[in-house]
């Protein structure tokens, strides 16, 4: 039954006997709505695709993502020793060049000789390796070999040896 709007309006009785007249209709079922659904066709075959690169830091290999680590940390040590420096300068307002070549040149021998320290001392740990050992015997003879090796981790000393 649709209203006219044209026509004469209605009165107060019909007026309310179509208000409930549609409110019936609203509430009336089916009135659910469905709360999942469930996709019932098949998912298409696995299929491999090739690696895309992503937005942001290029795809590296582990050695080369370590070495960018280290220069980025590298880099923030070096500027807030350049800070440093740069504050103690412009407070002290005039400095001998002398003097200034020796301070900046210290820190730089230092870790040069750190490193080269490092490197004798890996060196010598590789030549310290034990080398192979060749017995021959004649005769029945028993032989036995214990290899203990101890390893300690954490900040509270956690020992566990292993007996081989």
């Amino acid at each position: 039954m649709d209203h006219d709007r044209t026509a004469a309006p209605l009165s107060a009785d019909e007026a309310d006997a179509r208000a409930r007249q549609l409110i019936t209709e609203a509430y009336a079922p089916p009135y659910e709505v469905p709360t999942s659904y469930r996709d019932e066709t098949e998912p298409t075959a696995y299929v491999p695709t090739p690696p895309v690169a992503q937005p942001g830091r290029p795809p590296m290999s582990q050695r080369a993502t370590d070495a960018s680590a280290l220069m980025l940390s590298g880099s923030v040590a070096a500027l807030s020793v350049g800070g440093a420096t740069s504050l103690v300068l412009y407070t002290l307002g005039q400095v001998d060049p002398v003097t200034l070549a020796i301070g900046a040149t210290g820190p730089v021998a230092l870790v040069l000789a750190a490193g080269s320290l490092l490197k004798a001392v890996g060196r010598a740990k590789a030549a310290a390796a034990p080398t192979e050992v060749h017995n021959h015997y004649t005769g029945p003879v028993r032989q036995e070999s214990t290899t203990v090796s101890s390893t300690t981790k954490g900040l509270f000393a956690k020992n566990r040896n292993d007996v081989r």
